[in-house]
């Protein structure tokens, strides 16, 4: 890949991180509850989440999930299911103290290990977009190059720039920690009921 493609595919990435979706939600939601310090591990998950789509879209399962609507349906239902699920976890989450919030710690103390897998689920469960790296990515590519070159150039640097995304997300969560200590169970329920709709959005989602 030349310099001004990649210059290119950087800025079309940047656009796609700043796209509003489940992932940044939920680094901005975890960094609320558990400080960015830990939020960490979820932008980690969700960055692992993309990486494996990426490679599952340059190994062609995009195209499988875009031509077999049996495919497409049980990825979308499984990504859905998820995420209503998430959503009415979080809208019965009680309120984060701003004490709590500061420590970056949690009453219920979740785990490193939650915290990434659910970053990581919300990602990789979503089959909107293994269809859209498969549609997108391709544009970048080098036909010439092998797998693993084209991975580490696109996907790492799909995975940096969600990453910054997602953190800086996460650390702007801090300063709104004193007014959620007074309405912090109005955040839950509605970053909640938005996690709701967007399950609700993929279930109802076609392929196109």
């Amino acid at each position: 890949m030349t310099m001004e493609l990649w210059i290119i595919y950087l800025f079309a990435a940047i656009g796609l991180s700043l796209t509003p979706g489940p992932n940044g939600l939920l680094s901005l939601t975890h960094g609320v509850r558990f400080g960015a310090r830990r939020t960490v591990f979820t932008v980690l998950g969700g960055v692992i989440g993309f990486l494996v789509l990426v490679a599952a879209s340059l190994a062609g399962l995009g195209a499988l999930l875009a031509a077999s609507e049996s495919a497409f349906t049980i990825a979308k239902w499984v990504g859905a299911a998820y995420l209503v699920y998430l959503g009415l976890r979080l809208w019965k989450a009680p309120p984060p103290a701003v004490s709590t919030v500061a420590a970056g710690g949690d009453a219920r103390g979740d785990g490193a290990a939650r915290l990434f897998l659910q970053g990581f689920l919300v990602a990789a469960s979503n089959p909107k977009a293994m269809i859209f790296f498969a549609a997108f990515l391709p544009q970048f590519m080098v036909p010439e190059a092998g797998f693993w070159t084209q991975f580490v150039v696109l996907g790492g640097t799909f995975a940096v720039v969600e990453f910054i995304y997602e953190l800086v997300l996460a650390g702007m969560a801090q300063r709104i920690a004193p007014w959620l200590s007074r309405h912090g169970r109005w955040f839950n329920r509605v970053t909640g009921s938005m996690f709701v709709g967007i399950g609700g959005i993929m279930a109802t989602a076609s392929r196109v």
